[in-house]
């Protein structure tokens, strides 16, 4: 059986309590971000580029046994560790799910007030992708 998506996201806001201080969680979003593998060259083309985002961050996704799969990589690693919690929720899940869920996770851990405008916005900007890409398989 796998977890639900709000499932995943509790357990995230869980390992985010842990941590007082918010260097402690910056460095916990680092870490995430160097766990995702490289993005193959194939895949980091203008198509797969997220508009909106201030560093160059690319996203594609497949769908595997009625489960979206997305793969993404991005030139920031900060931002690729926001990419690496995107991916834990939503990825292996069905488009349904995906649609239907927000991702919740982002306020109660306090990133919204801790990102620049600009990051907020491109984090807002991934989620939409996540949703279309859902939308499209779902159909």
């Amino acid at each position: 059986m796998t977890t639900s998506i709000s499932d995943i996201q509790d357990q995230i806001i869980d390992d985010f309590s842990l941590m007082d201080e918010w260097d402690d969680k910056y460095a916990y979003i680092i870490e995430l971000g160097k766990k995702i593998p490289e993005l193959p060259a194939e895949y980091k083309i203008e198509k797969n580029i997220i508009k909106g985002c201030q560093s160059k961050v690319w996203m594609t996704s497949k769908l595997e046994d009625g489960k979206v799969i997305y793969l993404a990589d991005s030139d920031a690693i900060i931002v690729k560790g926001l990419i690496g919690l995107l991916i834990k929720t939503f990825s292996g899940h069905t488009p349904e799910e995906i649609i239907h869920t927000e991702p919740y996770f982002i306020e109660k851990i306090g990133m919204s007030q801790h990102l620049s405008m600009t990051r907020s916005n491109g984090l807002a900007s991934m989620v939409k992708q996540m949703k279309l890409d859902a939308l499209v398989y779902n159909g």
